[in-house]
């Protein structure tokens, strides 16, 4: 009983310190420590389990899947650098912009190939606030349609694959499988990798883009005034061509080779970072000290996430010693309704904890908790995982703490406000959850092109 209350106790503790802004990697591990020696002094806490701490230190820093991390992350700074959404942005508005709303499909048609070549949140929203968002409003775009626009389109790298949040999240949902089959008594398990989870988040992400288009075309019909046509410079066919094939053909070689099986996810990304590289000295943007720049923002943004990995290996090792695992799997036990009542509560936890806490406080924290559980009932790895995914997704936009609502403040004109960012996601944000309950109801939108494919 003290142990349960303990393991919630240091939950709550965790949530607070964050809310306070202290690191998120030290506030994870410190935190659990804290607890654990709490624990040891009231008699109840096994101090055993921390001896398998350093197993799983060195487990996370050797795991073969996790090193595509620092590969996507080059990928996406190197092309970031590159100015390569600039050109994308100038010969798309000029193909859409002088439509109503034209101008708000080409900032999405953009987003959502800079989130499958970048797939850094981040990056995509300061580049796209700081090109689009100025010509939007003075194309007449009400602030409230641009701002939220541009967050949303932002947040797309991370359901749109190569995402680093796919691969993080597939590494532990793999970990979670086979718990889960071990829980039943299968002895020889079966696995599901970062890219089942690639595959399967392809019609979902491509259908968030098509469900964004659709809601500004239609807000561009119903109000006109909110997107007008823009005045810009026409673009022929052949110029936006040779703007889109050079990023696109990169997309194709790395999703096409996971796809077709010619390589895993981690031997992609590393063919995806130098395609990024040659692409960027073609274009002649690939100088000493943006080489210095690149390496320093991939560097700084990896040893982030895998301190993160630590502090939540500490964290999900010390939640388990105090029975925090049985105690949710009773709690879900007692609560009735089946595994569909269970899963909704578990989606609305995340989805309560996204406005708090970001996707990867939450990947760590929780899905390691409850993944096994609700596996164990029987729900697909991919298409939970997935599920998962576009969850977490709203994170971003979800006030108070929205990354993305935060990037976009930093570079967005005094004339907008905080407030009009604010409502101008919530839209995208309705969008985000209207998917949600597309894949409840119709699974296949996940599991066809994994079944197509024989993942």
């Amino acid at each position: 009983m003290i142990e349960g209350q303990l393991a919630l106790a240091m939950f709550v503790v965790v949530c607070g310190v964050l809310l306070l802004g202290f690191p998120v990697a030290l506030t994870l591990g410190g935190t659990a420590l804290g607890f654990a020696a709490l624990g040891i002094l009231l008699g109840h806490f096994d101090p055993d389990y921390l001896s398998a701490l350093t197993a799983r230190i060195f487990g996370t820093m050797g795991n073969e899947t996790l090193v595509a991390v620092p590969l996507f992350i080059l990928m996406g700074v190197v092309l970031e650098r590159a100015r390569i959404a600039e050109d994308l942005l100038a010969n798309m508005a000029g193909l859409f912009g002088a439509r109503p709303g034209g101008l708000g499909v080409a900032v999405i048609v953009v987003g959502a190939l800079l989130a499958a070549s970048t797939g850094i949140v981040g990056a995509t929203v300061v580049t796209m606030g700081v090109l689009a968002l100025p010509t939007m409003l003075k194309a007449g775009y009400s602030p409230q349609l641009a701002a939220g626009t541009i967050c949303a389109t932002g947040t797309l790298g991370q359901i749109i694959p190569p995402s680093i949040a796919l691969v993080l999240l597939g590494d532990i949902m793999s970990s979670a499988y086979q718990q889960a089959q071990l829980r039943m008594n299968i002895i020889n398990t079966d696995t599901v990798s970062v890219g089942d989870l690639f595959v399967g988040a392809m019609v979902p992400g491509v259908l968030l883009v098509m469900l964004y288009l659709g809601y500004l075309l239609l807000r561009a019909l119903l109000q006109p005034g909110s997107a007008p046509p823009a005045a810009v410079d026409k673009t022929d066919v052949r110029s936006a061509a040779l703007a889109v094939l050079p990023p696109l053909g990169l997309i194709m070689l790395v999703l096409g080779s996971i796809l077709i099986g010619a390589a895993t996810p981690t031997e992609a990304a590393g063919v995806g970072a130098t395609g990024a590289l040659l692409l960027a000295l073609c274009r002649g943007a690939l100088s000493l000290s943006v080489l210095q720049d690149i390496s320093r923002s991939t560097l700084y943004t990896t040893s982030m996430v895998f301190l993160i990995l630590i502090g939540a290996a500490v964290f999900s090792l010390v939640f388990r010693g105090f029975g925090g695992d049985a105690m949710i799997e009773s709690f879900f036990e007692e609560l009735g309704g089946g595994p569909q009542r269970a899963l909704l509560v578990v989606m609305l936890v995340m989805f309560l904890l996204g406005f708090i806490l970001d996707f990867i406080e939450i990947t760590f924290v929780v899905v390691p908790v409850v993944g096994p559980i609700l596996l164990t009932m029987g729900f697909d790895p991919i298409w939970l995982g997935v599920m998962i995914a576009v969850n977490l997704q709203t994170s971003f936009l979800t006030p108070p703490f929205g990354f993305a609502l935060f990037y976009l403040r930093g570079v967005a004109p005094e004339s907008v406000s905080t407030r009009a960012i604010y409502s101008g996601v919530l839209p995208f944000v309705l969008i985000q959850l209207l998917l949600l309950v597309l894949m409840w109801w119709w699974p296949n939108l996940v599991l066809w092109l994994p079944g197509v494919l024989g993942r």
